[in-house]
């Protein structure tokens, strides 16, 4: 595990310059290249909160705004473009990066580190933009937005232990990835982000809370659309569950490394 984080710190440059080079090669020939980073989900959320907002509006209490579904929608989407992003990227990184890893020596154990900066500054990106649209619809946070920067880090921290552990599947048990996009499309609508869990019939919410992503998504809401601190306690079962699946993703993939070449 030392060996790792020297490696990781020995290529530290490596790692800034991959990251400068995504966005630099992202970016490349585009005018308007930051507004598209935003442009997705932004629009998303737009569709849904014209097809839903009359139907879900009236039941979000507590937000006095005629704008309350789309604020609601905004704080559940960004949290889910991370989480989304980040694992699915992992989920085929090692494939994605075969001739890199067969050609190229360094510690492979960068190329997750250099996806979540980059789904991270993305995050960061989206965020500012979201709280450019909240000022504009007359929405705007106090101090509570500071917990926006560790909730941002136990969604990436939960993204990359999921993502590492199937990624080092997914190399040698390719089904893996058709699976897990399965289960993604499942796991959004699972999750209140575009809806209210106060429409879910009560004898049924108590199952939202086996959903490790049920917290995260609940304390962006507190925060973004409340303007309330999230809670520590509800939140620490998440954050002992992406540690465990960071050091068992670590342990798999210092065990599989050595195959992987001859795998990809």
């Amino acid at each position: 595990m030392l060996g790792l984080l020297r490696g990781i710190w020995s290529y530290r440059q490596f790692i800034i310059d991959s990251i400068r080079n995504d966005f630099a090669n992202r970016f490349a020939r585009s005018r308007f290249g930051f507004i598209w980073m935003v442009a997705q989900p932004l629009a998303m959320v737009l569709v849904y909160a014209l097809i839903l907002s009359e139907i879900l509006a009236a039941r979000l209490p507590g937000i006095d705004n005629q704008y309350a579904y789309a604020i609601y929608l905004s704080a559940g989407f960004l949290a889910w473009t991370l989480f989304f992003e980040l694992l699915n990227r992992t989920l085929t990184l090692f494939i994605d990066n075969a001739n890199l890893i067969k050609k190229m020596r360094f510690p492979r154990i960068a190329l997750p580190i250099i996806v979540m900066g980059t789904g991270l500054i993305n995050n960061v990106i989206l965020f500012i933009a979201i709280l450019g649209v909240f000022a504009v619809l007359g929405h705007l946070g106090g101090s509570e937005l500071l917990w926006i920067v560790p909730m941002m880090l136990l969604t990436a921290a939960l993204a990359l232990g999921f993502g590492l552990i199937l990624g080092v599947l997914n190399v040698f048990i390719r089904d893996v990835g058709q699976f897990v996009t399965i289960v993604l499309q499942f796991w959004f609508w699972l999750t209140p982000i575009v809806y209210p869990l106060v429409i879910v019939p009560e004898e049924y919410r108590h199952l939202f809370h086996y959903n490790p992503l049920f917290p995260i998504v609940n304390a962006y809401q507190n925060i973004l659309v409340y303007g309330h601190s999230p809670s520590v306690a509800s939140l620490l079962p998440t954050a002992i569950l992406a540690l465990c699946l960071l050091i068992v993703g670590l342990l798999l993939f210092r065990k599989a490394s050595p195959e992987m070449s001859d795998a990809l």
